[in-house]
């Protein structure tokens, strides 16, 4: 696995990646249902000193919600070019994408996967996607693969919070 030390920047997808994937469409809208263990493990991130960014291709109120209630500053919803994304990021965050690890789990991850300094994935993430991460947690998206990341990292740092 690649060095994690240098990490300052953690990119999270947000479908398949923070959720399980599903969407559920009803009367108001679309809902998601995020796990409380990925959001402490956002939460250890941030304490720590990490810049915690949200990147997914769709906009929804739920997501948006999510990243206000753990404190999550950085947005970059509606993006269907995630590395581009990541490149804009780390421009306003003033690090080379080098020192950004970015965690998805679908095809459309890929290109931000490999501009990142570190590529990680939840275990049930797209094959191809498997192929690129140097770093595959055991748990699944929106089950604690988050939570699983953060531990990794913060463990790498001797700074494991809980």
């Amino acid at each position: 696995m690649k060095n994690l030390s240098g990490i300052r920047l953690v990119c999270l997808d947000v479908d398949g990646t923070l959720t399980d994937g599903r969407l559920i469409y009803g009367p108001d809208g679309v809902s998601q249902s995020f796990s409380a263990r990925d959001g402490a493990g956002v939460m250890m991130l941030l304490r720590a000193g990490y810049e915690v960014a949200l990147v997914s291709l769709r906009d929804f109120p739920a997501t948006r919600r999510r990243a206000s209630d753990l404190g999550i500053r950085h947005l970059a919803l509606g993006s269907s070019r995630k590395d581009e994304a990541l490149a804009a990021l780390c421009g306003f965050l003033g690090i080379s994408p080098r020192e950004a690890l970015f965690m998805g789990d679908d095809a459309g991850d890929i290109p931000a996967l490999e501009m990142a300094g570190v590529a990680a994935c939840p275990s049930d993430a797209a094959p191809e996607v498997l192929k690129v991460c140097s770093l595959v947690v055991s748990a699944s998206g929106g089950a604690g693969a988050v939570r699983e990341m953060a531990e990794i990292l913060l463990e790498a740092r001797n700074e494991l919070l809980r």
